[in-house]
């Protein structure tokens, strides 16, 4: 009886954690608007690689970031709760919220001035959303709305997935559905016969191995960018195939 009071304690505490601020200073201003369609297809694919954010485990409420919150592709699959500033803009839907996970880059546009179109350009934050995850927060004529922010727990379904790209002696590694921080800060992989080999990034989610571990089955160790670590141990078999996506029902815990 204890240990189930205990459970729950733990989980209680998980969500206040994920999806309620402590303190009003959390909250960060920037700004929305909206892409890719009434039925958010037009958010598939993106730099973040994740390309079906269905199969990757993202779904519809998702958004690009900016350049300065992107970070160069460290942000992808980061979680953000946003809901509309009501105090600045009759355009909100009061009373609403939403969380989403960042799978793209809204690109600088240089033509435009930054308080006029250039919404994505440096320094400002600013999150172009799924049109789907935008309409919870905003009336949709308004296409454009001020906006607090902060970041959250991920909560996903599921363990982390590994796609593996490239040819030869180069490895491309596409990590999906991470939860907690959702991103990752450091990352190793381990083939049958060979040591733990360090991983850079490449683009987006995507984290590159220049060794020859075809053959061998391969184990991956994540630090995530919450500082959480954890060790896949051989969830890619040996007869893997560049092209391939292998599941887990690993995660990292909440």
């Amino acid at each position: 009886m204890a240990a189930g009071m205990r459970f729950l304690q733990l989980f209680a505490a998980v969500l206040a954690f994920s999806f309620v601020p402590a303190k009003s200073d959390y909250w960060h201003q920037a700004y929305a608007t909206f892409y890719g369609g009434a039925d958010g297809s037009e958010t598939m694919g993106g730099a973040c690689g994740y390309d079906n954010l269905y199969a990757a485990g993202y779904g519809l409420n998702n958004a690009a970031l900016s350049t300065v919150l992107f970070n160069n592709g460290l942000s992808c699959g980061q979680c953000y709760l946003i809901t509309c500033d009501t105090s600045k803009s009759n355009m909100c839907k009061p009373g609403t919220s939403i969380t989403v996970s960042a799978t793209n880059l809204c690109p600088p546009n240089w033509a435009l001035p930054n308080d006029n179109g250039g919404w994505c350009n440096p320094p400002r934050e600013h999150f172009d959303m799924s049109q789907p995850a935008w309409e919870n927060l905003a009336i949709y004529r308004a296409g454009i709305v001020p906006i607090l922010y902060q970041r959250v727990a991920c909560q996903r379904q599921g363990g982390l997935r590994f796609t593996i790209s490239g040819f030869n002696f180069f490895e491309l590694v596409l990590v999906t559905n991470i939860a907690m921080s959702g991103s990752i800060r450091s990352m190793s992989v381990k083939g049958t016969n060979t040591a733990w080999i360090t991983m850079s990034q490449n683009w987006g989610a995507n984290w590159q191995c220049l060794a020859g571990l075809k053959g061998q089955a391969l184990s991956f160790a994540i630090t995530s960018s919450g500082g959480q670590y954890k060790v896949f141990q051989d969830v890619v078999p040996a007869w893997w195939l560049f092209g391939q996506t292998f599941s887990t029902w690993q995660q990292f815990d909440y």
